[in-house]
């Protein structure tokens, strides 16, 4: 077993307070204006006014509630751009609010430790004081899982500085790790050591190993290692009543396993700090295609028949024909699956040519691309940011700039949102009519409802949507409400969950309490008053305090 080296230094650019990104990332308004432009002509919804957002020296953030004590001071901020950036996530409602300059219920205090001590010192004052403690990792959730409550002072704890892999274990491949690091931190760590992580949600460049673990994040892995969970080892966390560690075993029989309830936990048990990853060599072999079909449907059957086959693809994402064309990806009226595999020991042609037997069988018919690349060594290509030499780059790309895209989406008008769930087959068809007819009943004729498969199963796949709308300027989080409501209503009613890998937080709340039977959430309340009597980790996440 090997200590690894230190951590990468510290990142001294600033990520926008309002959206996704660095400040330094952000276009000049002329440049916004013009792919603002060519966003409403493209999708047809003709042109729109450009907004500014709202500069930080125009913020009037409420003023702080508390004040750190001399002994915290010097890891806490107060200023307003930190307590602005930490106020929210980035859901299109969050950022339609951050853009506008509305920051009703801000943290009052920022707090940065910077190892285990300086957190028990923070936690132990929160309780102490009775403010809200929230953990925040990368401020991706899109649920509202880092939004102070806004009925008690609260600290948002900032954990990015523990930002190392600390130790390794190459006869298991393990590794433990700080739960502060970023997606690319982490990889640049473990690539020194010929290992990777390969867990690349779409969130990978800012959201952190914590995050992933409380929210049970999902990855590019479309089967076999969709979440998170199958990564983790062990798990260290902090509690207001001491610290909650596991045991390092590859599996266990013994009883409720306690790394599964803090892994989608969500802040309200315990603050992570650190966990043991499985860790994998990084791939030698890489294949992958694009299979276009006629329809959507006949693209399901066909990845119904993949995720039941046993050949296990590590990417078979399929896009129906409004999101294939919007992206470019695919000609007007096909769906595209996106079929990949690869591995760190063989090769895989094989495996390749009998998933595209079965695309034929449901009509898929592959699409030609030059043989170059098509499969490569790992020299080739960097693992600290998804593979780029996928057969649809048009929809890779898309698919990672969506978030930078958003915001300039938000300038022109446009709601831009999105939600998933997971299904089993038997039902699969009649939930995604559904959720695609109410979500357009809520916004009307303009609305454009796209649906992609991000994740697939034996028993049942994770169907993923995209809203486009004209928005209402003005009254943008009034349609968002409406829409969040039908769309959720019709999930649930359809017998699909809430949340596949996006979390419940505070966005969801209603419908989750709906999904978990009764007995659970008592026990769940039981467990939250056991380590947290109090009630100060991140309240009204999954359950009242």
């Amino acid at each position: 077993m090997t200590r690894a080296a230190k951590g990468p230094p510290a990142v001294t650019r600033r990520r926008k307070f309002w959206g996704w990104g660095f400040e330094d990332q952000q276009p000049a308004h002329a440049q916004v204006e013009a792919a603002a432009a060519a966003a409403r002509e493209h999708l047809g919804f003709g042109p729109a006014e450009v907004e500014r957002p709202a500069r930080l020296d125009d913020l009037d953030l409420p003023p702080a509630r508390l004040e750190p004590p001399d002994a915290l001071a010097a890891i806490c901020r107060t200023d307003p751009y930190e307590r602005a950036a930490h106020a929210y996530g980035k859901s299109y409602r969050d950022v339609v609010r951050a853009f506008r300059g509305r920051f009703e219920n801000p943290p009052d205090v920022v707090a940065h430790p910077a190892d285990e001590a300086q957190l028990e010192r923070v936690l132990a004052w929160c309780e102490e004081t009775k403010a809200a403690a929230i953990p925040f990792g990368g401020g991706t959730s899109v649920v509202g899982g880092v939004e102070p409550p806004g009925d008690r002072p609260a600290v948002s704890i900032d954990l990015k500085r523990l930002d190392r892999v600390l130790e390794l274990d190459p006869v298991s491949r393990a590794a433990r790790v700080q739960a502060g690091v970023t997606g690319p931190a982490l990889e640049d760590q473990l690539r020194d050591h010929g290992l990777t992580l390969r867990h690349f949600p779409q969130s990978f460049e800012y959201s952190t190993l914590g995050g992933w673990i409380a929210t049970r994040a999902g990855g590019h892995y479309a089967t076999l290692h969709t979440h998170i969970d199958d990564f983790v080892e062990s798990v260290r966390a902090l509690t207001p009543r001491g610290w909650w560690e596991s045991r390092r075993l590859p599996a266990s029989g013994a009883g409720p396993s306690p790394d599964r309830m803090l892994i989608g936990s969500e802040g309200i048990l315990g603050v992570i700090t650190e966990a043991w990853m499985r860790v994998q060599d990084a791939p030698r072999f890489k294949k992958s295609a694009a299979v276009l079909f006629d329809s959507f449907e006949s693209g399901a059957q066909a990845v119904r028949a993949l995720s039941q086959s046993g050949l296990h693809p590590s990417n078979c994402r399929l896009l129906d024909p409004g999101e294939a064309a919007l992206t470019g990806a695919a000609p007007d009226g096909k769906a595209l699956l996106v079929l990949g595999f690869e591995s760190a020991d063989h090769e895989l042609g094989p495996w390749m040519a009998r998933a595209l037997e079965l695309c034929a069988d449901h009509g898929g018919r592959r699409r030609e691309r030059p043989a170059a690349g098509e499969e490569r060594s790992s020299s080739e290509r960097s693992s600290s940011s998804p593979e780029r030499g996928e057969s649809e780059v048009a929809w890779r790309d898309a698919f990672l700039q969506a978030p930078y895209l958003r915001d300039t989406l938000v300038a022109a008008g446009i709601l831009a949102e999105t939600f998933e769930t997971a299904i089993t087959w038997d039902r699969f068809a009649d939930l995604v009519d559904d959720v695609r007819a109410r979500a357009r009943d809520a916004l009307g004729a303009q609305s454009m409802v796209t649906c992609r498969l991000t994740h697939v199963y034996p028993d049942g796949a994770a169907p993923y949507f995209t809203v486009l709308v004209p928005a209402s300027r003005g009254r943008e989080l009034d349609q968002w409400t409406e829409l969040k409501q039908a769309a959720s209503e019709a999930i649930v009613g359809a017998g699909g969950t809430i949340s596949h890998h996006h979390a419940v937080g505070r966005d969801h709340r209603p419908w989750y309490d709906q999904q978990r039977p009764e007995p659970f959430a008592v026990a769940l309340r039981a467990a939250k008053s056991a380590v947290d009597p109090a009630g100060v980790l991140n309240p009204g996440v999954l359950i009242d305090p």
